[in-house]
């Protein structure tokens, strides 16, 4: 294969001025005869020549990537490409890696509309994540946004179809108050424009097709006098750091509250509790109740107490250990005898035991209930619950979830959720 000498400079640019360029990269168009530059800003770029240091330059603008190609491979001395902020961030440098050796190529990036954009939001930026729609189906976005990062960049399409997408995946998860909507237009350019969009109302008619969308996680006081009477959405409980968006979800937990005929008065344990979503959305309902919360991870008494105040509930107890020590020692005293049981979050052997060990503390009329996600479980489960005169009730819970996609809308499901239900 014959080598080739010439080589091909790849320049990001942030702005129209020559003068904004590094001293490196301004020597490197003194230097070079042939300049490509993309369709969308060849009229800025070729304005350059007007100096008289840069007179006598070519100019090529390509409608495509396989014109741009075929040009630089005819191209027998140096050529500088033209492109924006860094090349290789979802520019155009993976289209030249994959048809040119990286001898031929030169990368000299400048900050990718990202850095810029939250330098002036004045936000730090380092646990950010980054998705591209740009020519992509939304599916890494949905999955991006069911995490609940505190923030989130957003590579959009020029077409502006993109921010529609993004604002009705928004409203589908819920999470239309969870974010600040930032809309960055141009940015680093003189028509830079940066505004924070109210996206209950209609998307702006003057948008430019540059533009990247910033979301950033709101800062509100939460206040329960906004709240629904039933069911309350996901995205108002507080959940574990290391595992956002780990809670049950708003489906199956409306039909939980449901199952345990919650009565006005009386005791609720709620074990394996995690966030809390469970019982304190049962004691906003029946405020009367005496609810006992039990989980064994780590910071989980402080996540349930935040929880309780964005509701405006208090739960009775909140014990941070393993419900297995609590009764292998017999360690009951802080507890009351409950009424309504709910037994998530720990393995089958576990839920055999509670069963076995509670049973005793249990009147007619009071009723346990089960989510269970693995269907080997059940059939043990159910029979422990006959077994100790419970008259038991099985449902399947599948819910899907509509989202939104160029072509107009999917269904996405969620995990299939076992509920047994056993009644004294």
């Amino acid at each position: 294969m014959t080598e080739v000498n010439r080589k091909i400079h790849v320049i990001g640019i942030n702005s129209f001025k020559f003068e904004d360029l590094s001293f490196k990269s301004q020597n490197l168009f003194l230097e070079t005869a042939n300049i490509a530059v993309p369709n969308s800003y060849f009229e800025e770029i070729k304005s350059w020549s007007e100096n008289s240091l840069l007179k006598k330059k070519s100019f090529f603008s390509s409608k495509s990537n396989n014109e741009l190609v075929n040009w630089l491979r005819s191209q027998k001395t140096d050529v500088i490409l033209i492109s924006r902020g860094d090349p290789l961030w979802f520019g155009i440098g993976r289209i030249l890696l994959e048809n040119f050796s990286k001898d031929e190529l030169n990368f000299y990036p400048s900050n990718t509309c990202i850095q810029l954009a939250f330098s002036k939001l004045k936000i730090p930026w380092q646990d950010t994540v980054n998705v591209s729609i740009h020519g992509r189906d939304p599916t890494k976005l949905v999955e991006a946004l069911k995490a609940r990062p505190s923030s989130l960049a957003i590579i959009t399409d020029s077409n502006n179809k993109s921010l529609e997408i993004i604002k009705e995946n928004l409203s589908e998860l819920n999470l239309i108050n969870f974010y600040d909507f930032w809309l960055c237009e141009e940015i680093g350019f003189d028509k830079e424009n940066i505004r924070k969009l109210n996206l209950k109302e209609s998307l702006p008619s003057d948008i430019s097709s540059l533009n990247i969308v910033v979301l950033t996680k709101t800062k509100k006081n939460y206040s329960n006098d906004n709240l629904p009477l039933f069911g309350i959405s996901d995205h108002i409980f507080k959940t574990f750091d290391d595992r956002p968006n780990l809670l049950t979800k708003r489906e199956v937990r409306i039909q939980i509250l449901a199952d345990l005929e919650l009565p006005k008065n009386g005791v609720i344990w709620d074990i394996g509790a995690g966030c809390g979503s469970i019982g304190l959305e049962a004691l906003k309902l029946r405020p009367n109740l005496d609810l006992f919360c039990i989980d064994k991870r780590f910071g989980s008494k402080a996540l349930i107490l935040e929880n309780s105040e964005r509701l405006g509930v208090k739960p009775k107890f909140i014990c941070e250990e393993d419900i297995n020590n609590i009764l292998n020692t017999k360690n009951l005293s802080p507890f009351e005898k409950p009424n309504r049981l709910v037994i998530g979050g720990c393995d089958k052997k576990t839920k055999l035991q509670i069963i076995n060990s509670l049973d005793q503390w249990m009147s007619i009329g009071d009723i346990i209930v089960i989510p269970i996600i693995d269907f080997q479980t059940i059939k043990e489960l159910k029979e422990e619950l006959e077994d100790k005169n419970f008259k038991t009730n099985l449902n399947l819970i599948q819910t899907y979830k509509s989202l939104s996609i160029a072509e107009g809308m999917r269904l996405e499901p969620n995990n299939p959720v076992f509920l047994l239900k056993g009644k004294k």
